[in-house]
């Protein structure tokens, strides 16, 4: 099956194709690095590392790039209230600039705790603040701007497509705007804010408009611009940008240069937890620390948001994730018994391939594995078939080894044989060195490398 994914632009299931044959570019919405990642938040970063390698499956070279927004996030999406970076800097004590440093690199541990390949290309919005300013003028320069007392607006009711990308209702929305500012109209958005008279900000910058900062949406078109060119394959982001930020920069870059950025706009959906959006704005959410704290490796987290399609709402509840957990856990001791790998099952691998090319159908795909493990064909196929799985999984399956575990000489004796009883099939005998075993503090489990020793 060729490669199918879902466009939130088009609204449909599209065949992919590559502008440029063999190469893919990708833009994908980083984060606000104002506070620690919450697991919502990762689950949309997990869809995207997938993506990825659905790409490189397919025999792409993929090119991503990822912003880091440093500046110009405002607690409103109505472009007033203060910008993020700075309230957060008054909450932690930091200043902004060490501040995005701290949670930029809290970010980046959990993306190697999940195994999320990092991205190609790496952009702060602080370091393209010329490439925003000359993105604005060139708005300007275009009469698609106008300027308030506390900055330079873009003017949305000039594009006679505002909003597609979320089938905004602008005729309705006109009809009951109140616009409680200067703004001319309740979709415009802000390019470039003052720095307030009476304040210095921690992060301003001088312009052709004066001294303030640019707004959220603008990075992404310059930076998207810059490194992917006007118009370029793939757009990612989570569901609740599709509204706002991402309907803002397609109506920029139609109005600067002419395209709606990407080919194909993918966007993952959110966690619930307890029937409500998982939010940093409540101070109330889970960080994968707290999986972790829980005695739950982090990559049982992948595994648990692999079952579910990226574009379906998830539920979390701590029992579906310990139960993934377990399942994880038989999946990496079965490979690990499975030995050295031989050769890929052709049939089997086909299959997967076109489950996960059918918009990166994670569920059907992992029933399959399943399905694998249970079959009947030699482990050394199994496991090499496993292992091409992985390439898409990215549960680093190669690389686990069950956990050294301190035997007593008593215990390891004992195990031994009550192994030999079995051999000379003393049941009897073989169920009281059991009995034995457990009285010690051990489990015995039997497998076909013979049996293996777990604490009670």
């Amino acid at each position: 099956m060729e490669l199918q994914l879902f466009d939130t632009y088009e609204r449909k299931v599209r065949t992919f194709e590559p502008l440029v044959p063999g190469e893919v570019g990708v833009y994908c919405c980083g984060p606000t690095v104002y506070n620690y990642a919450h697991i919502g938040n990762l689950r949309t970063y997990l869809f995207e590392d997938v993506l990825r390698r659905v790409l490189a499956l397919n025999g792409y070279q993929v090119k991503l790039v990822m912003n880091i927004t440093d500046v110009g996030h405002l607690t409103s999406d109505a472009d007033t209230g203060e910008d993020k970076m700075e309230l957060s800097a008054r909450r932690t004590g930091m200043n902004a600039w060490e501040m995005a440093e701290f949670y930029g690199a809290a970010f980046k541990r959990d993306l190697r705790s999940l195994n999320i390949s990092e991205p190609d290309i790496w952009c702060k919005a602080t370091d393209h603040i010329q490439e925003q300013i000359d993105f604005i003028l060139d708005l300007q320069a275009k009469g698609f701007t106008y300027q308030t007392s506390d900055g330079i607006y873009f003017d949305s009711r000039k594009l006679d497509h505002y909003g597609y990308l979320a089938r905004l209702d602008v005729a309705g929305l006109m009809e009951g705007a109140r616009v409680q500012s200067e703004r001319h109209f309740v979709t415009d958005f802000a390019l470039w804010k003052f720095s307030p008279a009476d304040e210095q900000r921690q992060m301003e910058w001088d312009s052709p408009w004066g001294r303030g900062f640019p707004g959220w949406h603008i990075e992404c078109s310059a930076m998207a611009a810059k490194y992917l060119g006007d118009y370029f394959d793939i757009h990612c982001g989570g569901e609740d940008h599709i509204s706002i930020h991402h309907t803002n920069e397609i109506a920029q870059s139609e109005a600067s240069r002419g395209t709606r950025m990407a080919n194909i706009w993918m966007h993952g959906y959110f966690l619930q937890m307890d029937n409500a959006k998982m939010s940093k704005s409540t101070g109330d959410f889970l960080r994968l620390e707290s999986i972790e704290a829980q005695g739950l490796p982090a990559m049982a987290y992948r595994y648990f948001c692999l079952t579910a399609h990226y574009r379906t709402q998830m539920s979390f509840s701590w029992e579906s994730l310990e139960s993934n957990g377990i399942a994880l856990q038989r999946l990496y001791q079965a490979a690990w018994e499975w030995g050295d790998p031989s050769e890929v099952d052709e049939d089997f691998y086909q299959r997967f391939l076109n489950f996960v090319n059918d918009d990166l159908n994670m569920p059907r795909a992992l029933a399959l594995t399943w399905d694998l493990a249970k079959s009947s064909l030699p482990n050394s196929v199994k496991k090499a078939t496993l292992l091409a799985f992985d390439a898409v999984f990215g549960l680093d399956i190669k690389n686990w080894k069950p956990a050294v575990i301190e035997v007593p000489e008593a215990v390891q004796i004992l195990a031994q044989q009550r192994q030999q009883a079995r051999q000379d099939k003393q049941w009897q005998l073989a169920d009281e060195l059991r009995a034995a075993i457990a009285e010690a503090g051990f489990q015995v489990e039997d497998s076909r490398a013979g049996p293996i020793l777990k604490p009670l």
